[in-house]
């Protein structure tokens, strides 16, 4: 629900030479202490520059900063303005893409952390798991099953990521939703690097899983888990190094496909 203006909201006047991180600081105080809250509405342009003395464009400055660290949402029009909004995690996931663009998260160290913290989800989506979760799982993967019978890799990849994304909401705790959410959107970023890769085995540890938290064997889905999800590690790692050297080589695109191992062609 959007909120007019804030009368509780009072801003000081700006005398730094970083005169926007002081606007994004001092909004940010307001935050802090309640005075503004989701869904309001901040003060026209004219009216925070006035009351900040800065420019227009040292306000806009701040207020794009603030808009890129998903604290407020911009709106043109005659009903526009900026809106304080609730944080849906995405600064998080682009902060985590930015350090991976740039090599400071490598592939070792993503698929690595998603196994550590797989295995806090499955415990606590066990335990709080209801029909309706389990339901939705068990469509998930027959979706991933119909994708994978018709070929499609990238919709077979977004699938499979989602039912992690599912077991992180069963947690019911935001915090885990968020950082999951941002590690499996730089996964999809590294998968969609790597091409295509031999996975038969992951649908029948699914149902393997399933078996486990309907029991539930708190236990025995975790291993299953992390069984499949080190398997997993294994094969993007070696796809990767291969695509590595295949580029480094200057091979034709018919060589990028990584030699499946004898365990890969199994179904299972």
């Amino acid at each position: 629900m959007t909120r007019e203006n804030s009368p509780a909201a009072t801003f000081r006047a700006i005398h730094s030479t970083r005169a926007f991180e002081e606007v994004a600081a001092q909004i940010r105080e307001e935050l802090a202490k309640g005075r503004l809250r989701i869904g309001d509405r901040l003060p026209s342009e004219r009216a925070l520059s006035e009351q900040f003395g800065v420019s227009r464009n040292t306000l806009r400055e701040a207020l794009r900063s603030l808009e890129h660290a998903g604290l407020v949402r911009l709106q043109k029009g005659a009903s526009g303005g900026a809106f304080i909004t609730e944080d849906s995690g995405d600064a998080i996931t682009t902060g985590m893409l930015d350090l991976y663009h740039v090599g400071s998260i490598q592939p070792a160290h993503l698929t690595e952390a998603r196994i550590w913290l797989e295995s806090i989800i499955v415990r606590e989506a066990c335990q709080r798991a209801k029909p309706a979760d389990l339901q939705e799982l068990h469509q998930n993967i027959k979706d991933a099953e119909e994708a994978t019978e018709k070929g499609n890799f990238s919709r077979r990849a977004e699938v499979n990521l989602n039912f992690h994304r599912i077991l992180a909401r069963m947690t019911g705790n935001p915090i885990m939703v968020i950082v999951m959410d941002g590690v499996l959107s730089v996964l999809r970023h590294y998968i969609d690097s790597i091409g295509e890769y031999e996975n038969a085995f992951v649908l029948p540890s699914r149902k393997r899983f399933m078996k486990f938290m309907e029991k539930p064997d708190i236990e025995g889905a975790v291993a299953e888990m992390e069984a499949s999800l080190k398997r997993l590690q294994r094969g993007y790692l070696s796809h990767a190094k291969h695509a590595a050297v295949v580029a480094a080589a200057g091979l034709p695109p018919a060589a990028k496909a990584a030699p499946k191992s004898r365990a890969a062609r199994k179904p299972g």
